[in-house]
């Protein structure tokens, strides 16, 4: 085989390589969005009054506002854990909007935690929970979810979660 040859198949495999890489990455990482998909934004929650509110115009009432979102369920575990960790950041970062949109099951279980967590912010239910409407058009696939969305309305983290408090804190003091 000649020199030729053999370089131009190493780069082949290299190229491969890479090529696998990134869809590894985009796989298992949350490929940023800096927008949400049509599809998400009409999207109907329901709000504290039980009215009918479409995921757009929650955005529109946040609109010049740095605004966390979280994704979260009175039964998850996982999101009772990190309630401390939301209000701490709510009492480091007061002039930011929170909007917490729940995947509970039941309405009366979606308000009973809204209470029983002293949660300050706006409260919205997605009715379909985790793997309906809503949850597939913001490509949920767990909970707690964050969603950080700088004055502008860009989304600057897509897809953070329990673990990823240190990263949050520093987007929003870049941000804020």
């Amino acid at each position: 085989m000649s020199l030729q040859k053999i370089i131009f198949n190493n780069n082949l495999k290299k190229l491969a390589l890479l090529f696998v890489a990134v869809i590894a990455f985009c796989a298992f990482t949350d490929c940023q969005r800096e927008n949400f998909s049509k599809e998400a934004l009409s999207q109907t929650l329901l709000n504290n009054d039980d009215q009918k509110i479409t995921f757009e115009e929650v955005l529109k009432k946040h609109q010049g506002k740095v605004t966390v979102i979280e994704i979260w369920a009175s039964w998850c575990g996982d999101c009772v854990k990190a309630m401390p960790k939301i209000k701490l950041m709510q009492k480091d970062f007061p002039s930011v909007d929170y909007v917490f949109i729940s995947m509970d099951k039941a309405v009366d279980k979606w308000h009973e935690g809204v209470q029983h967590h002293e949660l300050n912010g706006d409260h919205y239910w997605a009715t379909d929970g985790m793997k309906g409407a809503f949850g597939k058009a913001i490509d949920l696939d767990w909970i707690p979810r964050y969603i950080i969305i700088d004055s502008h309305g860009t989304i600057i983290t897509y897809r953070a979660i329990e673990t990823d408090f240190d990263k949050m804190y520093e987007t929003l003091k870049t941000i804020h």
